[in-house]
């Protein structure tokens, strides 16, 4: 159930970076990218841009910041943060072409790795796949050499949910222009309420840190 869920969280990513890349020619959740494209717009003097890509980043960071504390004040309840990702994409796709959309798009994808971290001991990363990548090219060196640790090919669930989200988004767009957003957001709607099919105590297993369960033990 974990790995499903994470894939869904990915194409759910990918879905959302793939619209917003078409329509605004900004990643709103491949941070990596829109910092290469910041130094380049730096370096040439082309400050105006810079200064819209640091926004991006500086929403991204944000959006983790709030995943963070909205996990915190719903103790650690996934569909309280899914339906808040919700409601960023909708008031995204109600503002229509522009800057603050493409904002609250990257507030929103930040915010969502707030929703799960890790599953079965492996961490993952849900809007963002290098890492991932990285993480199963070193584990398929270590299968070779006979050093894997079990679960490591789990990294390349992100990357696919991601492909497989990008693809549809294209397509999306293709068909249906700037009310693809709309897709993103019902994708985040459909992810809240499989939150909510998934037992508490599962769910809480896909936290690397649960500060919560601390201070329900402090006030026991």
């Amino acid at each position: 159930m974990g790995l499903l869920f994470a894939s869904a969280l990915s194409f759910t990513a990918g879905l959302t970076d793939a619209i917003g890349f078409l329509l605004a020619g900004d990643f709103v959740s491949f941070m990596s990218g829109n910092t290469t494209r910041l130094g380049i717009a730096a370096g040439s003097g082309d400050l105006a841009r810079a200064g819209h890509l640091l926004a991006l980043l500086l929403a991204f960071v944000c959006g983790n910041a709030l995943g963070v504390l909205l996990m915190r004040a719903a103790r650690g309840s996934q569909p309280v943060l899914l339906a808040a990702v919700c409601a960023l994409t909708g008031l995204s796709a109600a503002l229509g072409q522009g800057g603050p959309a493409i904002v609250l798009l990257v507030l929103a994808m930040g915010a969502i790795n707030g929703t799960l971290e890790e599953v079965g001991g492996q961490a993952l990363g849900l809007t963002y796949v290098t890492g991932a990548l990285s993480r199963f090219g070193r584990g398929l060196g270590r299968l070779i050499l006979g050093e894997a640790s079990p679960g490591w090919w789990v990294q390349c669930v992100p990357w696919l949910g991601m492909a497989a989200g990008a693809t549809s988004g294209g397509a999306l767009v293709g068909a249906f222009g700037h009310g693809a957003i709309l897709a993103s957001t019902l994708a985040c709607a459909l992810l809240a309420v499989l939150a909510l099919a998934i037992p508490d105590r599962w769910r809480r297993t896909y936290l690397a840190r649960r500060p919560y369960r601390r201070a329900t033990k402090a006030a026991a």
